[in-house]
Formats: C-alpha cells, structure tokens, sequence
C-alpha cells in the first residue's frame, strides 16, 4: 500500500471496526477488540502480537467484543475506555484500566490518546442478556511518537464539531465508518473528511453484515471533488 506513515509504523485493518496500530516505537495499540468472534477477522489473526493498548470506542458487543479475553491473554499496560466502560471492566476483572472521557487525554506508551466526542449509542450487554451503561460513544486521535495523528472515529454520524477535532488535533489519517444504516454512509464520511481536513482515509465499519451498504467506491466518488484519498483495505491487510 501507499506509503504514508513513516518511521515503520503499520495500520492493520481486521474487520468491522477492529483496528491495529503498530508504532514504529514499537507500542501497540488494538482499537476495538473484536478478534474471535468477528465475522470479517480473517483467521490468522486470531494469534494477536503482544498489545500495549487497547482503546474502546463504545460498548456495543461488535466492538466491545472480546476485550475480556484479549486482556487477559495480552496483558496490555491500560485498556482506556470511557468512565462506565471503565467501571464495567473494573468489575469483570480487567486490570489497568484506565477510564476517561471525551476532551480528555492520557500519555501511554510513548502516544498520547485523546478521546473526542462520536455521535453513536453505546450499552453493554452481559451474557444474561442484561444491559448496562455504556457511557457515551468516542472516538479517539492517537498521536505517535513521531508525530503522526491517527484518527479512529469509532461508530458515528457525521458532525459539525469534527471541524474542531480537526482544528484542536489536526489528524493526518482518519479510519472513518461508511457502513450506513449504523452509522454515516460514504456521502457523510466524505462530508466528515472535510471538517476534519483529512485527505486520506481509511474506511471502517463496512461490508460485515448485509445491512451495512456502504462501500469504498461509494466513498472515492463522493470525496472525488475534494481530491479525498481512500485507502481501501481488505480485512487483514496492512498500511505500512
């Protein structure tokens, strides 16, 4: 794939919105852990490399997923996650958990994570069927050691405010869902590419379930007058 990152660091896109950052620095950060029992992670990737970070967007199960087993198995220095998300780990035996909320920023790693507003639904379902708070869904702007911002949207609408994002964090790369019906669709991932004044973008949240009709091509069309870059990846493949 285009070159874009520097200084080694490679973005893996696993499925849905399932994300892997691996920094030239050497720190790791999984951004939505749903490995197992997502249907679009390809296999191989269910032998995770060792994870630094986990970073949790919201609560819902395709995106929550198996954060309980990775974490457990990983061991990673924090699972960042907003407040109630951060209880409900806390809770479940989940160790360095670092909870926070949107405005907030926290240094981990070498990064430093910022979580920004989404504009999403977020509940946490138990395996009784129970649901519990879920805080208010997030997104997060990771900037890694050499500077470079990435910016994980998480499942959201587009919205006027991703202009301040854009101004306050200035992100060099966005991973933006474009699925539709969940979330925004091609159309208002082109529209939030604006505002944030990004022109690369990787898309998300596409292609898991037959609802989600969003496509990459839908994406590259409606970002052609704005000369967006849409680096469409495979589940499993990787920007370098």
């Amino acid at each position: 794939m285009t070159a874009v990152l520097g200084d080694g660091t490679r973005i893996s896109w696993l499925g849905h919105a399932t994300t892997l950052i691996e920094c030239g620095s050497g720190a790791r950060v999984l951004v939505d852990p749903w490995v197992y029992t997502n249907p679009s992670c390809p296999p191989a990737w269910h032998a995770l490399p060792p994870i630094d970070v986990i970073l949790i967007t919201h609560g819902h199960g395709d995106h929550l997923g198996d954060v309980l087993r990775i974490a457990a198995e990983a061991k990673p220095k924090a699972v960042v996650a907003i407040h109630e998300i951060a209880v409900w780990l806390d809770r479940n035996g989940v160790e360095h958990v670092t909870g926070m909320n949107r405005g907030g920023s926290v240094n981990i790693a070498g990064l430093r994570i910022a979580m920004v507003p989404a504009v999403h639904s977020s509940s946490i379902a138990d395996p009784s069927g129970a649901e519990h708070p879920g805080g208010e869904a997030s997104g997060f702007v990771v900037t890694l050691a050499n500077g470079f911002r990435v910016y994980h949207a998480g499942d959201t609408d587009v919205f006027g405010d991703m202009a301040l994002i854009g101004e306050i964090h200035k992100p060099d790369l966005g991973l933006l869902p474009i699925g539709d019906h969940y979330t925004m669709g091609p159309v208002g991932a082109a529209r939030a590419a604006r505002l944030l004044g990004v022109n690369r973008v990787v898309p998300i949240h596409w292609g898991t379930f037959p609802a989600l009709t969003g496509t990459p091509e839908a994406l590259r069309a409606a970002g052609e007058a704005d000369g967006l870059t849409v680096i469409a990846l495979k589940p499993g493949e990787t920007l370098t």
